[in-house]
């Protein structure tokens, strides 16, 4: 939760994302020889514990952080596939690692110094930059927490820094290296290359019986019904969940009574202010500034420069100082205020621009509101459902019957393969989450009742497992066409390749390229000069890093984008890398920098668990994670 005070990408937090990775799976291969600890202990590394609360918190945060990079909130199967668990573990244990390594060393930091450091904290400090409690004391209660517990935690942040800083601070990378890595990108290529035409080049003949019996049997695999299972599907969707809430004219009516003021547009100004240390600078600064005819050069005079003082274009709320604000909001267009003495400090206050607010009535915002307030209870609805169905499930009853009982969408499905789809290769199921679906049905068993899938959306669905159709080999009558099929395309890309490799071959036996390409139909074609990171168009990637791997004159060919067919190119010019800039050797080295940091830092770790001991509590951690009993614990 402290992410957004933290000052920049050098902090140790950021440092440890950068490097623990590595950590973090091999802090997943500890074995479990936890013993001794305290009940709710997760882990300990030395003799610092981390509590399941703790792994539960971190847990959350990662979840959080990734679901907003990603624009859509996370399952618990998504967050598992991209390592969310481990990640959260090992934030923690670097954090441990680190504060038992202060511990031993003597580091700390002092209360006088964490409230200077906290008042120094751009987040908290108001428009005339001076630090303002109120801010502060407003964060505190959006993340809830008390400020004993957020002064204690930035402390351990503050000294965590002293060590990784004196650590990675020094970590410059070489400048030899520097130039290397900068030749490598910025080296630039000329190709040639073409197409040509495999239909009149290539011909593959009508393969016989026993050319076609034979590919099946070298290639069996091919030619193979997927398991099928037959499900019943109960779907509780966000969409379905928020079309049945029923909200009265009413309902929607009271919500607008509520809370009236926040649809209507405020006014905005952008406002110009002028700090000074007491009322005596602030009066002589009026008389000059108010009988001036260029303001702007007046206040430059006085050392204001305009990016200084503008505030932007401000509602009355955005300006913290009430006596500011009342003096902005009642100023004329271009307008200087007299000495406003305010909370902080002495101002002069000016406005440049009013943007007019409006009055949103109730036939302006209806729809707009009645959409916010399904979006308020559909989570509740979802949960509500979510808990009904599971109490009927306990009750014995069926899908079916708790679909027709509580008005949800039951599905029969014949037939699911894996990825969702049929025997035939079609969408089993006409809903975005088939194949989340066609996971759960084949994680099932028949008979056994499992938990409701956690939807992409939100919602859930109950899949039971009704029968299970082992895959099949076809036989060879079956599937004689797809066979023949397979074989003719497998024929023609061999032919493909060898009549490539040929080319290649008359090209290095110093044919040119115009001559080929107008004998085999293909159209030449030459790149602008093209790095390694930019594929110029109508050359694949693959190709341009085969042509990265050539001399000057060097020729080969290259699958297409499709795979099907082969590009012929040839490296008609290699021209260096220009001589860096100071920019471009500062901005690599800065990414080499970091690259180092973040395998010193994952190496600290390391070194620190070995040397403090680690083990986790695989039972809590199960229970943390929702996957184990707390009995388990015992």
């Amino acid at each position: 939760m402290l992410d957004a005070m933290r000052r920049g990408a050098v902090n140790w937090l950021s440092k440890i994302l950068l490097g623990l990775l590595i950590v973090a799976f091999a802090v997943w291969g500890v074995a479990d020889v936890f013993r001794g600890y305290g009940r709710g202990t997760l882990a300990r590394i030395g003799k610092t514990e981390i509590s399941v609360d703790e792994y539960r918190q971190a847990y959350q945060d990662e979840m959080a952080s990734l679901s907003r990079r990603m624009g859509r909130r996370l399952t618990t199967e998504q967050a598992k596939l991209l390592g969310v668990e481990q990640r959260a573990l090992a934030r923690l244990v670097g954090a441990a690692a680190v504060d038992t390594h202060a511990r031993e060393l003597g580091l700390g930091l002092s209360d006088r110094g964490i409230a200077e450091l906290i008042q120094s904290d751009p987040a908290f400090r108001d428009s005339s930059g001076a630090f303002s409690n109120r801010m502060f004391q407003s964060y505190l209660r959006q993340i809830g927490t008390s400020e004993a517990r957020f002064v204690d935690t930035r402390r351990k942040e503050e000294v965590r820094d002293q060590l990784t800083d004196s650590l990675l601070g020094a970590v410059a990378p070489p400048k030899l290296l520097v130039d290397l890595l900068h030749r490598y990108t910025r080296e630039t290529r000329v190709i040639e290359h073409f197409t040509p035409d495999y239909d009149k080049l290539v011909k593959v003949a009508e393969p016989d019986e026993g050319k076609l019996q034979e590919y099946y049997d070298q290639n069996k695999r091919q030619f193979v019904t997927p398991e099928l299972r037959k499900v019943n599907v109960l779907l509780v969707t966000r969409r379905d969940a928020k079309a049945k809430l029923q909200l009265s004219e009413d309902d929607v009516k009271a919500a607008y009574e509520r809370d009236k003021e926040s649809f209507n547009v405020p006014e905005k100004r952008r406002v110009q202010q002028l700090s000074f240390p007491d009322k005596a600078a602030a009066d002589k600064a009026y008389a000059e500034l108010a009988s001036a005819k260029d303001f702007k050069e007046a206040a430059a005079k006085l050392g204001f420069k305009e990016s200084d003082i503008d505030l932007g274009l401000v509602t009355r709320k955005d300006l913290i100082d009430p006596k500011v604000a009342e003096a902005a909001f009642s100023l004329e267009k271009d307008k200087l205020s007299r000495p406003v003495e305010g909370q902080f400090t002495t101002v002069l206050v000016r406005v440049t621009e009013v943007v007019p607010g409006k009055s949103r009535t109730y036939e302006d915002v209806k729809g707009e509101l009645r959409d916010r307030l399904a979006e308020e209870q559909v989570s509740q609805r979802l949960q509500a459902l979510h808990d009904k169905i599971e109490d009927e499930r306990s009750a014995g009853k069926s899908l079916q019957e708790i679909g027709a009982s509580l008005d949800v969408p039951f599905r029969e499905v014949p037939e699911i393969d894996r990825n969702g789809n049929t025997a035939a290769g079609k969408p089993a199921l006409d809903v975005e989450e088939s194949r989340r679906i066609a996971q759960a049905a084949f994680a099932g068993t028949i008979g056994v009742e499992p938990d409701a899938t956690e939807l992409g959306d939100g919602g859930y669905a109950w899949v039971d497992v009704i029968a299970a159709t082992p895959e099949r080999q076809k036989p060879f009558a079956e599937v004689k066409g797809e066979v023949r099929a397979a074989y003719l395309e497998a024929e023609r890309r061999r032919e493909i390749a060898v009549q490539a490799a040929k080319l290649v071959e008359r090209l290095t036996g110093g044919e040119t390229m115009q001559a080929l390409a107008k004998e085999t139909g293909g159209k030449l074609e030459t790149t602008s000069p093209a790095t390694r990171g930019s594929p110029p168009a109508g050359l694949p990637a693959n190709a341009l890093q085969q042509a990265f791997a050539l001399p000057k004159g060097g020729a080969t060919s290259a699958p297409t984008a499709d795979g099907k067919a082969r590009v012929i190119l040839r490296v008609a010019d290699v021209i260096p890398a220009p001589p860096a800039t100071a920019e471009e050797s500062q901005r690599l080295s800065a990414e080499l920098a970091r690259q180092m940091q973040s395998d010193l830092l994952a190496e600290y770790i390391g070194g620190l668990q070995a040397r403090y001991g680690f083990s986790v509590n695989n039972a809590a951690l199960k229970v943390a994670l929702g996957t184990g009993d707390q009995t388990d614990q015992d």
